[in-house]
């Protein structure tokens, strides 16, 4: 291979949507090639001998930028490159952050009739995000002995009103808040509450916690990506964050169904959750 290189993260996972870019002395792109689920870099375009600028960038990173030789035999060996996250970290401040309701949004998907899909959301819901302070490359039995915490020892608790539920269409919206699903003038609230946190990938992590659902509690785990942080037009500063999960409705005493020709269930009975969150840090939202 003419180009080779690894990108990783500063905690050594592949960086997998990373693109490396080489120009030569005169700005002119030579090449262009995507690291693949690893995080690794190759190409065979061939290269003339001598200086190249070599530039790394991915999405939710600090672009980086350096100098490579080509050899007499057209290679380009880079090694392994390190991206560090936008704003210096791989995590959000520690501190409390708030979660902003108008610009997140909680969603669930469930199929119909086996063929298609209805998507819900609901349209009032909070919460609230700690990030525990925490010592970078410090391992949680290193923290523990020496009486710190790590990113591990984060924390997140957030309320769902079930009669937001939202699926453009009234009746069907009026059904899904009755006894056979939500039963939300029984239960108005869903509540989801955090019990531990674990590493998954780059950026990635499981939270595991308890759903509260219609009076039912279950342990429910979220695959969590964290996408970043940056400033806000208001002065304040944000962290982003994508969770996805599956729930069995009849984990929570939700057996409706009405079966329709061929034996083929009106309603599936896995939905998918899909968590788009923008939080704030502190315990203020922004006036905006």
């Amino acid at each position: 291979m003419a180009l080779s290189a690894r990108v990783r993260t500063r905690d050594g996972w592949g960086v997998s949507h990373a693109v490396v870019t080489v120009t030569d002395m005169t700005g002119t792109q030579i090449l262009r090639a995507e690291a693949d689920d690893d995080g690794t870099v190759t190409d065979s375009t061939p290269l003339n001998p001598g200086p190249y600028t070599v530039i790394i960038t991915a999405l939710g990173y600090t672009p980086t930028a350096s100098t490579a030789i080509v050899s007499a035999a057209g290679r380009a060996e880079i090694g392994q490159i390190t991206l560090s996250r936008q704003g210096g970290s791989e995590f959000p401040p520690p501190g409390i952050w708030t979660i902003d309701p108008a610009h997140s949004s909680v969603a669930a998907i469930a199929q119909h009739l086996g063929i298609s899909s209805v998507h819900g959301r609901f349209t009032d819901f909070s919460g609230r995000i700690e990030i525990a302070k925490y010592s970078e490359g410090l391992t949680p039995a290193a923290a523990q002995a020496e009486g710190a915490e790590t990113i591990e020892n984060s924390r997140v608790e957030a309320v769902i009103k079930a009669a937001s539920i939202d699926t453009g269409n009234g009746m069907r919206d009026g059904h899904l808040r009755s006894g056979d699903f939500l039963e939300a003038e029984r239960y108005p609230e869903i509540t989801y509450r955090s019990t531990g946190l674990s590493p998954a990938g780059p950026d990635r992590w499981t939270v595991h916690g308890e759903l509260s659902l219609r009076g039912v509690v279950r342990d429910v785990d979220l695959d969590l990506s964290y996408l970043g942080t940056g400033p806000d037009p208001w002065g304040g500063v944000r962290a982003a964050f994508r969770a996805t999960t599956e729930l069995h409705r009849e984990d929570f005493s939700m057996n409706f169904n009405q079966v329709v020709a061929a034996g083929i269930a009106a309603i599936g009975t896995t939905l998918k959750v899909e968590l788009n969150i923008q939080a704030v840090q502190g315990e203020v939202l922004p006036e905006a």
